[in-house]
């Protein structure tokens, strides 16, 4: 194949720095592309798609790879070295470009007293998050990220370089529906006036999961709009650079992002419940959240799934020690993540739609070690114990290699599920994106 027409930074397998460009955080989702291009300028996205049009050539993008769900032996459009951002403090929004983390957004909005709606790791990418809907640290405060975009520029199959904001149908397809309808160079999103929030987390033992789950629920349960908070149970390693409190311990960490007054009184019941190992809650400057739940940022293989739920009863908190505490089949990392405020109020400009019904959703996930299998068995008994509560699925919390139409049925309402395949048709009749 003659790749000479392509802009921008090119790569085919065999060449140094193939193998760095194709390589993401997920380690567990594996790709050859035919081609690389790292693109540099939109220009360069332009080009690549009216090459794999011509080439009969199916399109993926990859920026930090937190979020990919399958392998390509297509091109593969890199946009890691699209960096750009822009704050406009009179107008409180950011125009980011395809390849920058959440890490650069907060710091740039900070100068201005701006905060965006990032989530638990500075490290992903905005506009993957972004497109998936985007659940941060402030969702009940403010919604979704995807709730707060303004505009978004586009390269569709045709090779068109469109602008899209509100009242377009390819506006509303993106936000919430992914990157299935063109590669998306930039995007212009709101921000929000917070400088800093209380924060952090408290560490439980094993012994006290049981417990700490349902003092967690009860507090949960009565939270002012202003709170976030989730409750993660973690197997940690036994390594040198894990808290010496926490190594080779399987825990409760307690999650909390507050954007009011008297923090430590709000968390009083949950210091209650039992001796903490750790505790790390404190006021903070909003762009050092990405300390609360401390994720690790080093690449790896993992897959995962979720589900929302009406509730958090008894049962289903036996449940979710049976299957993901320590004496699970498969180590696990459980998060349950309170929803509810602004996320169950309808956007200003309307977006595809999600379980917004939902009180809490319960997401696994986990190394992949000795294959997926073990894995998804494992996540099954989990979920199928779930089921009688269960509502949905929230896109943001798929995690590795799952089957589309599947993940679509479970994350989308039917009504938004089939205006999103006409737009399909509509605008990538020939399945030119996505793996």
């Amino acid at each position: 194949m003659d790749v000479t027409p392509l802009t921008g930074q090119v790569f085919e397998p065999g060449q140094d720095g193939y193998a760095d460009e194709v390589a993401g955080f997920q380690l567990a989702v594996t790709s050859r592309p035919a081609v690389v291009v790292g693109a540099e300028t939109a220009a360069d996205v332009v080009t690549a798609v009216r090459f794999a049009a011509a080439h009969g050539l199916r399109v993926t993008v990859q920026a930090t790879g937190h979020g990919l769900t399958a392998g390509t032996d297509g091109l593969l459009i890199s946009t890691r070295r699209l960096t750009g951002v822009e704050v406009d403090a009179e107008a409180g929004t950011a125009r980011v470009e395809a390849g920058v983390r959440w890490g650069a957004v907060l710091e740039a909005a900070a100068k201005h007293g701006l905060a965006p709606l990032s989530g638990s790791s500075p490290d992903v990418g905005v506009v993957g998050y972004t497109l998936s809907g985007g659940f941060g640290l402030m969702a009940r405060k403010y919604g979704r990220a995807a709730d707060h975009v303004r505009a978004i520029d586009v390269v569709t199959a045709d090779g068109s370089v469109r602008h899209v904001e509100a009242g377009s149908d390819l506006f509303w397809a993106l936000r919430g529906g992914r990157a299935d309808f063109g590669i998306v160079t930039a995007l212009e999103i709101g921000l929000v006036p917070v400088t800093e929030l209380y924060g952090g987390g408290l560490y439980f033992g094993t012994e006290d999961i049981p417990a700490v789950l349902r003092a967690w629920r009860t507090w949960a349960s009565s939270a002012p709009d202003t709170l976030t908070t989730s409750l993660a149970m973690i197997p940690y390693p036994d390594l040198p650079m894990v808290p010496e409190p926490l190594r080779g311990k399987h825990i409760a960490h307690v999650r909390v992002a507050y954007l009011g007054d008297g923090g430590d009184d709000l968390v009083a019941p949950l210091r209650a419940a039992a001796p903490a190992l750790l505790d790390t809650l404190k006021p903070m400057p909003f762009r050092e959240s990405g300390s609360i739940a401390a994720e690790p940022p080093h690449p790896h293989g993992y897959h995962g799934t979720n589900a929302t739920v009406t509730q958090l009863n008894d049962a289903m908190l036996d449940a979710i020690v049976e299957h993901a505490g320590p004496g699970a089949d498969v180590g696990t990392v459980l998060i349950v993540d309170r929803l509810g405020g602004a996320l169950t109020r309808p956007p200003a400009v309307p977006g595809v739609g999600w379980d917004s019904a939902a009180e809490f959703v319960v997401r696994a996930l986990s190394v992949v070690e000795a294959g997926i299998e073990p894995v998804r068995r494992a996540h099954a008994k989990l979920f199928d114990a779930l089921t009688p509560w269960s509502s949905g699925r929230l896109l943001p919390f798929v995690y590795g290699e799952h089957d589309p139409a599947e993940v679509a049925e479970s994350v989308y309402p039917a009504g938004d599920l089939r205006r999103l395949r006409e737009l399909k048709r509509e605008y990538d009749p020939k399945a030119t994106f996505g793996a």
